[in-house]
This record gives structure tokens, C-alpha cells and sequence, in this order.
């Protein structure tokens, strides 16, 4: 009997140091785990705010599809297949760089203008609203932006509705380079959009 007890015992001891030696070994995995890269859209400089602006331009929030509204970084891999990198991610929402970047490019293209967030009373400005349909990079070593915007008066007036679309090629492989592929497309929607309203006229 009292055999039997110590080979019992023995037999839960080794039990409990297989145990222990499973959760150290899970342990020291975990503990190896490379967190994922994390990305900023390029930043660009501030323009200088117009002393006696001819106008207000308030920009809102785009509104994302809803594929893009995720921490991932999109690439495209074929005509119909989307992939959310896992080890590649966004340091800040997105659709907050997008906008804080799209802000900054239109006061250096619109330098008599006063561009503001949308949060801001401002009674006479004019609003731009967008809608982002793709930004992402693509199978073909293209990162895309694509989608519409819109112009309306104080009074919620539509005065102009147009699609954008950029694309730039990517200097080299890898996500870094993607990521600075998408910021110079979106560089390019923001001009585009400068473009149209200084031909608009809508601030004379």
C-alpha cells in the first residue's frame, strides 16, 4: 500500500512538472511574439493661417468603406481579393490621418482660404465632405485612392459633386514604401480637389 501511495505521488509530480514546464515553454513563446509595425501617413508642413482669408472651408470626417475602417493595412491581391495585414497596422485611425492630411495639403493649395474641422461653428463656411472608396495597395505595385466629394453652402446647398482618382507606384517593395505610395496618392486627391474649387469660383 504504502508503495502504491509514493508511485501515486510520483506520478502527480511528474504531472505537475510536465505542467509547469508546458506553461514556461508557452511562456517563453508569448514572450517572443513581434508586435506588429505600426505606420503614419507622411506628414506634410503646416501652411500658414490667411491673415484675411476670402473664405471658410470646413472639411468633415470621409466616410470610409467600410473594409477600410480597420487597424490593417489593405492590399489587394487580385481583381476580387482584399487581405488586412496582421503584422502591418495603422498607428492611428485612418480615417483621422486622412483627414488631418487632406486638411493640411488643401490650406498649402488653397492658401486664401481658411480650412477648418468640421467641430467648428463657422455660419458662412462653405463644407466639403468625402467619401473613400478605396486606399489601399494593389496586386500591379500601385497604391490606389479612389471615391467622391462634395461642396455645399452654409445653407447645405450642393454646388459641386466629382469623383477622384489617384494612383502612384511604389519606389520600392515592402509596406513602407506603400505606405508612402498611399500618402502621395492621397497628395494627389488633394490637389485635384484644390484644382476644381479655385475653377469653381465658390469663395468669390
Amino acid at each position: 500500500m504504502r508503495l502504491l501511495c509514493l508511485n501515486r505521488l510520483s506520478l502527480l509530480g511528474l504531472k505537475g512538472l510536465s505542467l509547469l514546464a508546458l506553461c514556461l515553454m508557452l511562456t517563453a513563446c508569448a514572450s517572443t511574439v513581434t508586435p506588429p509595425a505600426r505606420y503614419m501617413l507622411p506628414s506634410s508642413q503646416l501652411a500658414n493661417t490667411p491673415n484675411n482669408p476670402q473664405g471658410t472651408l470646413q472639411l468633415s470626417s470621409p466616410r470610409l468603406a467600410h473594409y477600410l475602417d480597420v487597424d490593417g493595412i489593405i492590399m489587394q491581391l487580385d481583381d476580387i481579393t482584399l487581405n488586412e495585414a496582421r503584422e502591418h497596422q495603422w498607428a492611428e485611425s485612418i480615417g483621422r490621418q486622412l483627414s488631418r492630411s487632406l486638411r493640411t495639403r488643401l490650406s498649402q493649395e488653397l492658401p486664401l482660404i481658411r480650412v477648418v474641422r468640421d467641430d467648428i461653428s463657422q455660419p458662412e463656411a462653405l463644407s466639403l465632405r468625402l467619401e473613400v472608396d478605396q486606399f489601399q495597395g494593389r496586386h500591379d505595385g500601385l497604391a490606389i485612392a479612389t471615391g467622391q466629394w462634395q461642396l455645399r453652402s452654409a445653407s447645405n446647398e450642393l454646388l459641386a459633386m466629382e469623383s477622384f482618382s489617384a494612383q502612384t507606384a511604389l519606389d520600392d517593395d515592402g509596406y513602407p514604401a506603400l505606405v508612402r505610395a498611399l500618402g502621395a496618392s492621397w497628395d494627389d486627391v488633394a490637389k485635384q480637389i484644390a484644382d476644381q474649387i479655385r475653377q469653381g469660383n465658390y469663395f468669390n
